[in-house]
């Protein structure tokens, strides 16, 4: 069949299938908005979006079939729960035309139940942006209506950092070639280690495309990865479904059990919640009004049928209500009218740490509202950023004690508690120990003042490597003196690389904190124990670990006999080494 004949054929009928995979917060679980995606009829050979969209290409027919699919996407979300947002895919080339505008008016949007606050621009790129300095100037007239932007396929075809510097977008997708396999390539995860921070830093939200596996999910968690969508989260499909159950159950434990974070807490946000009253979403502006007055209240959470959909804080209702109309014209309306639907709301079951995370990344104007809390998807409470933060500064402040007061690394407490977490793991780990050889020698003969310089040094180039190398899935202790240890997920063919960076490095700084003429001779000359003069070799380092299923030994005291015993062979070695076994 002419391809051309088949394409008009598709925009005349408007028979574009539209089927919506769910944006998944990689925080709680929650389901943050669905990304609309259009294919052709199903029994059409054009079913495929890439050749449908490539045809429309061909015959100077993308506008048509660009507003076909927004247009019936638009149409099919209508029902869509007011605080999901839709992304909607939109071509650079499109998004400047004129009849963009008049095919996505605000109208056309109430009549289907949708705000512009609740739209997406994923921009595509099917082509190169040409002109960034009129481009950026449309897309500010769409964010200034309320719509938001996000740049689709980060790291892959023309989504470059000019296009993220140029547009400053409000969502990051990184594309799928840089998500598959992340959980096995250190480079990957540096690269998206990059991007987090730049996120942080922006306040931009980052979006992983092409979640496939468990392995990926928990990697990208570990990452602080905002959210994501991909098979394994859910399939699109043309409804608007949850994620499984067991999914976002295995999302809030990867939250709780990250192996490289020092979280303050293993608290669950619910256990700090407080129940105060909800409102239906039919409730009078007034009520409200009333209710703050009475209960000194800064919030109330909306709900429908025991389901939040919003929030209304105290601020926001004065100031509706102080507007030159606004008693005559909310005072006794409902108050979905001037309702937050896109209020933080989290589960019960959420990490404290997590719940802060997310928080701070608002926006300014609600960096302050009330947190809200379900259990099992109904409304349980609410968390005010005062107790939140009361809260963890209090956790800071025990967590600070368990710290090495030297280096800064966690402690002994902290050790044992990962150790814990290690023998109930079930994924392949390493754990390596690292001491110094003739440690007590040079502090005897250099001072105590240069010997915490070295112990300095030895944490913090153990501490570089391994985030390095694994910046998902690592941890790193001081047990006290010169000993430490760290715990990281991955094969013993990458404990051995880190141990041989390690002392690579080691070996070439350590010169540094010798004079010359110990340098010289490579070694020094100083008393022994029993107060006779020897020949010592300078300081170097000696790491003893395992590798395997941690899990076989029943005690963390059962897992450190046997690493000393692994230790005392690598320190009969007269120079830096390792030895490493599998388990």
């Amino acid at each position: 069949m002419n391809s051309l004949h088949e394409l008009e054929k598709i925009l005349n009928n408007e028979n574009i299938t539209t089927v919506f995979q769910p944006i998944v917060s990689l925080l709680d679980g929650s389901i943050i908005g669905y990304e609309a995606l259009s294919r052709g009829p199903e029994t059409s050979p054009l079913y495929s979006p890439d050749k449908l969209f490539s045809t429309a290409e061909e015959f100077n027919k993308t506008w048509d079939l660009e507003l076909a699919c927004r247009t019936k996407a638009i149409e099919r979300s209508k029902n869509l729960i007011n605080d999901k947002f839709l992304f909607l895919n939109v071509d650079p080339k499109i998004i400047k035309d004129k009849k963009f505008q008049k095919g996505l008016t605000k109208e056309f949007l109430v009549k289907n139940n949708i705000s512009p606050d609740s739209i997406i621009f994923e921009i595509t790129e099917r082509t190169a942006i040409s002109d960034y300095k009129n481009f950026v100037k449309i897309l500010r007239n769409y964010t200034e209506q309320g719509y938001k932007i996000a740049i689709d396929d980060t790291g892959a075809g023309y989504s470059g950092l000019k296009t993220l510097c140029e547009t400053k977008p409000h969502y990051i997708k990184i594309d799928i070639e840089l998500i598959k396999n992340i959980d096995t390539d250190s480079f990957k995860q540096a690269l998206v280690k990059a991007l987090v921070e730049f996120s942080k830093t922006t306040k931009t939200k980052l979006i992983a495309e092409g979640i496939e596996t468990e392995a990926e999910l928990k990697t990208l968690i570990a990452m602080d990865v905002y959210a994501g969508q991909g098979f394994f989260l859910k399939r699109p499909s043309e409804d608007f479904h949850e994620i499984p159950p067991y999914i976002k159950d295995t999302i809030i434990k990867y939250n709780n059990i990250k192996t490289n974070s020092f979280d303050i807490t293993n608290s669950k946000i619910g256990e700090i919640a407080e129940n105060h009253q909800a409102f239906e979403i039919t409730t009078l502006c007034c009520t409200i009004k009333k209710y703050f007055s009475l209960e000194a209240a800064s919030g109330a959470c909306i709900i429908n049928n025991d389901i939040p959909v919003g929030l209304v804080m105290k601020h926001t209702l004065d100031s509706m209500l102080a507007t030159q109309y606004g008693v005559a014209v909310f005072n006794k309306r409902p108050v979905y009218l001037i309702m937050d639907s896109h209020a933080l709301t989290v589960d019960y079951n959420t990490n404290v740490s997590a719940v802060v995370k997310m928080a701070m990344q608002r926006s300014n104007e609600s960096l302050y509202d009330y947190v809200i809390v379900t259990n099992n998807s109904k409304y349980y409470g609410i968390v005010t950023i005062k107790n939140l933060l009361e809260f963890t500064t209090a956790m800071e402040k025990e967590y600070a004690k368990e710290l090495n007061p030297l280096t800064g690394l966690p402690g002994n407490v902290i050790i044992q508690r990962k150790f814990d977490m290690a023998l109930t793991s079930n994924n392949t780990l390493g754990i390596l120990y690292f001491d110094l050889d003739n440690f007590k020698v040079y502090n005897d003969n250099y001072g105590f003042e240069n010997g915490d310089k070295l112990l300095k040094f030895t944490a913090n180039l153990i501490k570089e490597q391994v985030t390095a190398l694994f910046p998902a899935c690592s941890f790193v202790g001081h047990i006290g003196g010169d000993d430490f240890v760290c715990i990281i997920e991955t094969s013993i063919e990458s404990c051995k690389k880190l141990s041989d960076i390690i002392i690579n490095e080691f070996d070439t700084s350590i010169l540094t904190f010798f004079n010359e003429q110990d340098r010289l001779n490579g070694y020094i000359e100083a008393f022994d124990r029993n107060g006779n003069k020897d020949i010592f070799n300078l300081t170097s380092i000696s790491i003893a670990g395992i590798c395997g299923n941690t899990n076989l030994f029943k005690t963390s005291d059962d897992l450190a006999l046997y690493v000393s015993k692994l230790k005392k062979k690598s320190k009969k070695i007269k120079h830096s080494s390792y030895v490493i076994e599998n388990i």
